[in-house]
């Protein structure tokens, strides 16, 4: 497969970037080898390969969660410049139109 100056711009389409004439030069010949690389992996026996699954042998080490209280409430409001008796008040982020 030969990447060319017309792959390049729908896939520069497709990612909505922009190239001039010297950057789609750039991105073609790099497309190119990656590609050449990819064809070269294909000549490869890989009948006897098992697929790879996992990365590592490691397992992840899992914990129950554990709910604690680290702070109570009031000390919560302690140093909030806006409250209102138990909540925080905070600006408005967004904007029903």
């Amino acid at each position: 497969m030969k990447i060319d100056s017309k792959t390049v711009d729908k896939l520069a389409d497709l990612a909505k970037l922009e190239f001039d004439e010297e950057g789609k030069k750039e991105i073609a010949k790099d497309l190119n080898r990656i590609v050449e690389f990819v064809e070269k992996l294909s000549e490869l026996d890989t009948s006897q390969v098992e697929p790879l699954i996992y990365m590592s042998e490691d397992t992840n080490v899992m914990r129950n969660d554990e709910v604690e209280q680290v702070i109570t409430q009031q000390e919560a409001l302690k140093n909030v410049p806006v409250k209102d008796s138990d909540y925080i008040k905070v600006p408005k982020v967004i904007d029903k139109k």
